[in-house]
């Protein structure tokens, strides 16, 4: 790993270990550093991890450009080089770039070859500042979300770390069930389970490195039972809460209350400044979307509502870019219709 990839890295899926853990899955993954002087030796001031999608019975590809920098300069740059090379015919972009930190018209970005795209990543997050003390946070809180963090102690949930095998196992199960009952669409076991070989620090031989992206879990249990399991990422001065699953029984326990506070203070134990909880719905929520419970779950901490710039696709072939783009949504539209 080049010195300083972490570092440069704005997010856990920029990050060098999570290339690695792309590779495991079998998907492609191409890294372009930017170095100060233009010489490999000179430090690094800007990288750039793209996973490369082969379009079955072709020879062309798709690659994703997730939450990375701004798209200009260098990153257009390496874009380019990247479609060139692995014949994509575009690059989906998501960058970690604040909607109100730049403006982006419609017409700018078009003369730059990119078009908005569908989204894999919410362009809305949750981002909690955890530098203040224990108290203040509380205090920042809804009156609800505190009530049930209080509730949830006083019913006997217990809240612990546990990189275990056997917590781990569990949480695979949790996650089973938990996509099965709210119908969504997710990560199978072997995404997870190869995700927990790279990076879960019980399993890495580089856990004890401070710049390297790592994964451990939090649990809950209710009469030495584990009924809440989640998996979270440290990364920089970040902690991360990306996937996270809980049995349908004990439900007026409240654990889940008590497992997100137990994760902020977590954060404030490892020094990190934030906790990014990786994802919500816009500033005016539909009641209606099967996503609003857990919008509103994370919005009962005091986040800072956050939007990115949302989803752009650099097309590099644009002759091919819109007829797939075609495509593209009809199989949404049958996977859709399947799920119902």
């Amino acid at each position: 790993m080049p010195s300083g990839w972490n570092k440069l890295a704005g997010h856990p899926m920029q990050a060098w270990e999570w290339g690695e853990f792309r590779k495991e899955t079998g998907v492609g993954v191409v890294r372009y550093g930017v170095f100060e002087s233009g010489e490999n030796n000179s430090p690094l001031r800007e990288v750039i991890q793209v996973t490369i999608h082969p379009i079955p019975h072709t020879s062309w590809s798709i690659g994703y450009y997730p939450k990375g920098g701004e798209l200009t300069g260098d990153v257009e740059q390496a874009l380019e080089e990247i479609a060139r090379e692995y014949r994509c015919i575009y690059i989906r972009c998501e960058p970690m770039v604040e909607k109100g930190d730049r403006d982006v018209v419609h017409g700018e970005m078009g003369r730059k070859k990119y078009v908005r795209g569908r989204s894999l990543f919410t362009p809305h997050n949750f981002v909690l500042d955890v530098t203040p003390s224990e108290e203040e946070i509380l205090k920042g809180m809804k009156q609800k979300t505190r009530y049930n963090i209080r509730l949830a102690g006083k019913k006997g949930v217990k809240v612990k770390v546990d990189n275990s095998d056997k917590a781990f196992e569990r949480y695979l199960e949790l996650t089973e069930e938990t996509t099965s009952r709210q119908g969504f669409y997710a990560h199978g076991p072997r995404y997870h389970s190869t995700m927990w070989k790279v990076l879960g620090k019980s399993q890495i031989a580089n856990s004890k490195k401070q710049t390297g992206l790592t994964a451990e879990l939090i649990t809950a249990k209710y009469e030495g039972k584990i009924i809440t399991a989640w998996v979270l990422f440290a990364h920089n001065d970040t902690l991360y809460y990306p996937y996270g699953a809980s049995t349908r029984e004990h439900r007026n326990l409240m654990a889940n209350n008590l497992v997100m506070w137990e994760v902020i203070k977590l954060a404030k134990s490892k020094k990190l400044k934030k906790l990014d909880m990786w994802g919500a719905l816009g500033p005016e929520p539909d009641k209606s979307d099967p996503w609003y419970g857990f919008h509103k779950f994370k919005a009962g901490y005091g986040g800072r509502h956050v939007t990115y710039m949302g989803t752009w696709d650099y097309v590099a072939r644009p002759l091919l870019y819109y007829p797939l783009r075609v495509v593209e949504w009809a199989r949404w539209k049958v996977l859709r219709l399947k799920k119902k």
